[in-house]
């Protein structure tokens, strides 16, 4: 932070800004603690130059780039007036989704107060929203649609969201249950080398879905609701041959169906239902030769009436920044190999996932 006696004036051809920070907000909640948020804002903007004095921020520079610095902190002062605190990250996702509307990538229509503080599900004293554009537009399409597919690397909060929407339906009774299924594939591993019963076998493959559960509800109550059929979580081969009213189903991992289990799981759709359908299709895990269904039903389905298709990609990851670099490093890999989840593409249909950029 610097800290000036008197107003900065901008050169000839520069532009100036000034923000003023309402005294309901102590400078600590804009600036960070010790003045984190501020340096994150000054890294963005290297040729910007931001002083502050009192509860009065001046930014001089280039006049587009004075003009998002400007923007940045209007987006703070919304978010900070929900009472929702700032983060460094939530301050970086907000300068890229500023540059991205500005650099004509994104239709600018979604602000950054909006989609940070779009409240999704509060559960154990924790608030779960959308962390960045695609994420809400994701969030907003199963709100819209009966059939919605995420599709995105790992990290981009895909499975988490659409279970919030799940227990979010379920305790607003827009459902009267939760289905929740995974193909029985498994990374290089089959239950069959598993030990144990066949229960005990698929208890652990399905055990990301029981964690996130565990996130969002009262541990004590799953039990209670699983026992009572309000929440059922079971493997893909399970449903063929059910009818799924009233329930909110997702399927997770979809990128390991076949084309014949997509198909059979998306017939299963009943009256009053929503089916959330989750994958990656970089890590496709079937057998040699054996086609995604996931990668398929999208030249399938694309444009049905009803049907939508979120599209997330590295800007999208939630988890530690080097996992978004990890997934660019991969398709950067595959792009100069012609490879596709590591090996060679064998005929197989070319990765939609590659065209979500931007998106």
């Amino acid at each position: 932070m610097t800290q000036t006696p008197s107003a900065h004036t901008p050169a000839q051809g520069q532009a100036r800004a000034q923000i003023t920070v309402p005294a309901r907000h102590p400078m600590v909640t804009v600036l960070g603690s010790g003045d984190s948020l501020l340096r994150v804002i000054e890294k963005a903007f290297p040729a910007a130059d931001i002083h502050v004095r009192g509860n009065e921020i001046s930014a001089v520079g280039d006049t587009h780039e004075v003009a998002l610095v400007q923007r940045v902190f209007d987006e703070m002062m919304l978010v900070l007036r929900t009472g929702q605190p700032m983060t460094e990250d939530a301050v970086e996702r907000s300068i890229a989704m500023l540059r991205a509307s500005g650099n004509g990538e994104s239709d600018g229509q979604e602000t950054p107060a909006e989609v940070l503080t779009q409240n999704i599900l509060s559960s154990r004293g924790r608030t779960i929203r959308p962390k960045t554009l695609n994420q809400k537009r994701y969030v907003d399409a199963i709100d819209k649609h009966t059939i919605v597919f995420g599709i995105g690397p790992a990290g981009t909060g895909k499975t988490y969201l659409a279970m919030a929407k799940a227990v979010q339906a379920l305790q607003s009774k827009q459902v009267n249950r939760i289905i929740l299924t995974r193909p029985a594939v498994e990374a290089g591993e089959r239950l069959g080398f598993l030990p144990g019963t066949l229960y005990e076998k698929i208890d652990p493959y399905l055990r990301p879905l029981y964690d996130a559960l565990h996130d969002m509800l009262d541990p004590d109550s799953i039990p209670r609701l699983m026992a009572a059929g309000t929440i059922e979580v079971a493997p893909l081969a399970y449903m063929r041959g059910r009818t799924l009213n009233d329930a909110f189903i997702i399927l997770d991992e979809a990128q390991n169906t076949s084309p014949e289990q997509m198909k059979m799981f998306l017939t299963r759709l009943g009256f009053d239902s929503k089916i959330v359908i989750t994958g990656d299709v970089t890590q496709v895990d079937l057998p040699g030769g054996t086609k995604s269904g996931l990668r398929q039903v999208q030249d399938i389905l694309e444009g049905v009436e009803d049907v939508h298709f979120s599209r997330l990609t590295s800007h999208d990851v939630v988890r530690h920044k080097l996992v978004g670099r990890i997934v660019d490093a991969y398709e950067q890999y595959d792009s100069r190999n012609g490879t596709e989840n590591g090996g060679h593409n064998g005929g197989r249909t070319p990765r939609h996932g590659a065209k979500a950029k931007g998106k």
